[in-house]
């Protein structure tokens, strides 16, 4: 038997061996293998192999050798002799891959344009936009039927503020005229009928975007990007501010918008400037000067009944027009966004009584509701009492039935009021309008709490 034979093969092992499959090698196994040369064993699984080196084997080894590391040794020279070879024309193979690149770009840009109908647009030294039926490349290709805009930006009038309802394509509108200028500029076509571009250095963005990484909030950004904006902005800019302001106090707010749009319309050279803002305060003329660089346009909104309160009749017609609007239409925008019906009447109602400079009325259910009603109802008839002829029995039951059970106050039933003082129940009369002001159902005196009436 063979004790000692190796349990793993060793390193440098290669070439042609013979295998013997067997669980132990007895001493007649042995005596027929003793003019074999042993190399390893391979002890893993039930039956065992043991590999010998035989005459055979040798002949094979210098016969054909180890091909498999002989072939990837083959590979590695043919791929450096390949290397050193092309390396020899890679200056000349850079201008080829740079070559098709940009032909690969220009192909791209022709074939966009061709399917979506771009058109050539005239490049100008003049410092001036002039848009007909502009589109956003992006947005039209996501909606059944985009509506185009007119852009016209000249000397007089290189400020524009935008107004209108959330949802009305305020945004859209001034990303699009981004848009077609730097593909104007970068040698393609452009989403119009026709554009005249002039010639543009910058372009400044303050479009309240959300940066993850960066350790500012959103208004802090905003207020980075304007600042940039403000001190390198030269006339041939094009800045775009997008609901700059919203991030801070409304006060605030329009302060910053203002002095920014007021820093733009009295510089000597104003950059051509496009605002989208729902500060519509800005319109006082304490807050922005007057000036002729200065323009207004809305998104105008279909409302079929002027007076109509259905925030479903309202219509966005994505069309830039000359004005500016005072209603947001955040209703119809939270309609859209499929905000419950019930959230959408409450915030109607709060509007409404907000407007009209009343007292907004807590949301309860259909029991409080009832009990703020019969306590609303007592004090109307507490005031209209008849203090000197009326009956003060016949009165507190007709205003507290017992059947009611409502509250501390029917207590009052239970009390002798005769000959109590007129002056007393006036005093129990406040009391029931203090907290009908006051609303609170813990503000509600108890019968022993009631100071105007004494039991018999």
């Amino acid at each position: 038997m063979v004790d000692n034979v190796e349990k793993e093969k060793p390193e440098g092992v290669h070439g042609y061996l013979l295998c013997i499959f067997e669980d132990k090698l007895d001493d007649s196994i042995l005596e027929e293998l003793q003019d074999f040369a042993f190399a390893f064993s391979d002890g893993e699984g039930e039956t065992k192999k043991f590999f010998y080196r035989t005459p055979k084997t040798r002949e094979l080894d210098n016969l054909l050798g180890d091909i498999y590391h002989k072939i990837l040794d083959m590979e590695r020279a043919i791929t450096r002799d390949l290397v050193t070879h092309i390396l020899l024309f890679s200056s000349h193979l850079l201008k080829a891959v740079n070559f098709s690149a940009e032909l690969d770009c220009f192909l791209a840009l022709a074939l966009v344009a061709r399917q979506n109908n771009y058109t050539r647009p005239v490049l100008t030294e003049e410092t001036m936009l002039d848009i007909h039926n502009g589109r956003h490349v992006l947005q039209e290709m996501t909606v059944d039927t985009f509506v185009p805009n007119d852009t016209k930006i000249l000397s007089d009038g290189r400020i524009n503020i935008i107004t209108g309802p959330n949802y009305s394509g305020k945004s859209i509108y001034i990303k699009q005229v981004a848009l077609i200028v730097y593909l104007s500029h970068i040698g393609s076509f452009v989403p119009a009928e026709a554009a005249t571009i002039g010639l543009t250095d910058r372009i400044f963005c303050a479009m309240g975007n959300k940066h993850m990484t960066a350790e500012q909030s959103t208004f802090m950004i905003d207020l980075h990007q304007v600042g940039i904006m403000l001190r390198q902005a030269t006339s041939q800019s094009l800045c775009l501010l997008d609901e700059f302001g919203k991030g801070t106090l409304t006060e605030d707010g329009i302060g910053l918008l203002g002095g920014t749009i007021n820093h733009f319309a009295t510089c000597g050279d104003s950059p051509m400037v496009l605002v989208c803002t729902h500060l519509t305060e800005i319109f006082n003329e304490s807050c922005l000067v007057k000036s002729e660089k200065i323009k207004f346009y809305t998104m105008s909104v279909l409302r079929p009944d002027e007076n109509s309160t259905d925030i479903e009749d309202i219509v966005f017609l994505y069309r830039l027009v000359p004005g500016h609007a005072l209603l947001s239409y955040g209703l119809h925008c939270a309609l859209l966004a499929g905000v419950p019906e019930e959230v959408l009447k409450r915030a109607a109602s709060v509007l409404e009584i907000i407007a009209t400079n009343k007292q907004v009325e807590r949301q309860c259910n259909e029991r409080i509701l009832a009990k703020d009603q019969l306590y609303k109802a007592a004090v109307d008839k507490m005031l209209a009492f008849d203090v000197k002829k009326g009956d003060l029995n016949l009165f507190f039951q007709d205003i507290f039935p017992v059947e009611s059970g409502v509250c501390g106050l029917s207590g009052c039933q239970k009390h002798n009021v005769v000959g109590v003082s007129p002056l007393s129940i006036v005093d129990c009369s406040k009391q029931l309008d203090a907290y009908m002001g006051d609303r609170s159902l813990s503000s509600l005196p108890s019968a022993d709490e009631c100071s105007s009436c004494t039991k018999s």
